[in-house]
């Protein structure tokens, strides 16, 4: 019996009916064919051809003739009988599977920011584009400025664009196309042991990393610290910015553990010359002093470099004569008489000379 003759129509008919059909969004394994301007074709063996656009080859490595790749086909056949496929999409899905796999062990990863805007910064990892938040920064890195400053922020967050930062991932969200990153996460494990040798009473040394109307934020050793406007001098304070600047290291004194930050003093490393100075004082002694502040409730004078006291506006009269408003003036000089010291609460109370007190 003679042997049949299969004609090449015979063999592509064969093909079509042992090949796998391909479907649109799965991964498939293919070899670079051609590599022009515009596209990249693949050969998919008995699947056929298949045709990369340009925008979808991505840019993570250079593509030779004869590279293993792996594809996600996009639409199974095009009008010219290629498959439209995308190198970008299959690598994305596989860093997809990578980002859960490193959410679920909670494991430490390096990324570099790639852009910022005023509320973070932009970053992509194995392909997955994510978003490390500006709360999400650790004390190192976070941009401490005045609430209104949005323009200073996006400048301390552009310093921070390809920089490595340990990071892990606090949320994904792979259906909302959703990726966020921590570094305050990546770091605690090392804080909470650096807590643990801190006690109220030490001195530290830090960095200062913001100046704000309400204080200076501190960077010891990657735990945040503050010091409070009350805690800069043991003299008032109106701008803390006149007192230390951002970048300075700084000697404090820890007054205060919380949850996860410091609260510090720099006046509490020196003597307060409040205690020294007050002891010339004594009721009924005259002395002369400046207002530096009028209120309501009557006025602050400062009665030597260390010390304020007050002249409470029982001690003005009765009806408008009590207004201190009226009485006094901003920065004048005038003489008063002391009525009363109280050290422990740190309080003396003056009067205008020729008035009697009330008390």
């Amino acid at each position: 019996m003679a042997k049949a003759t299969l004609t090449m129509d015979d063999l592509l008919a064969n093909a079509d009916t042992t090949a796998k059909q391909l479907t649109q969004g799965e991964s498939i394994v293919g070899k670079i064919l051609v590599i022009r301007k515009h596209e990249v074709l693949v050969d998919l063996g008995a699947q056929g051809i298949g045709l990369v656009p340009r925008r979808e080859v991505g840019f993570s490595r250079a593509l030779t003739i004869g590279d293993e790749v792996t594809a996600s086909i996009v639409d199974p056949e095009l009008d010219n009988g290629y498959a439209l496929l995308s190198l970008r999409k299959a690598a994305k899905d596989r860093g997809w599977d990578e980002v859960m796999a490193k959410m679920e062990s909670g494991e430490i990863i390096e990324v570099s920011p790639y852009d910022a805007n005023r509320g973070g910064l932009l970053v992509e990892y194995d392909g997955v584009r994510g978003f490390l938040p500006v709360s999400q920064l650790s004390a190192e890195h976070y941009p401490r400025v005045g609430s209104s400053d949005k323009d200073e922020i996006l400048q301390r967050l552009n310093v921070l664009i390809g920089k490595p930062l340990n990071v892990r991932i606090l949320d994904c969200d792979r259906k909302a196309n959703k990726l966020i990153f921590s570094e305050k996460e990546a770091i605690k494990d090392g804080l909470a042991a650096r807590f643990e040798k801190l006690a109220v009473g030490d001195t530290v040394k830090g960095v200062v990393t913001g100046v704000v109307d309400f204080g200076v934020f501190v960077n010891v050793e990657g735990i945040e610290g503050l010091v409070h406007i009350s805690e800069i001098s043991w003299e008032r304070v109106n701008n803390p910015s006149d007192y230390v600047k951002v970048g300075e290291t700084i000697d404090a004194k820890i007054i205060a553990i919380d949850k996860d930050r410091l609260s510090l003093s720099i006046k509490q490393l020196s003597e307060d010359p409040w205690m020294s100075e007050v002891d010339q004082f004594k009721p009924g002694d005259k002395v002369e002093g400046t207002v530096t502040r009028i209120t309501p409730f009557g006025a602050f004078v400062q009665i030597s470099p260390a010390v304020e006291a007050l002249v409470h506006v029982s001690e003005l009269g009765e009806g408008s004569d009590a207004d201190p408003e009226k009485v006094f003036t901003l920065n004048e000089r005038k003489d008063f008489v002391v009525l009363d010291v109280e050290k422990e609460s740190r309080k003396i109370s003056l009067s205008l000379p020729g008035n009697k007190s009330k008390k």
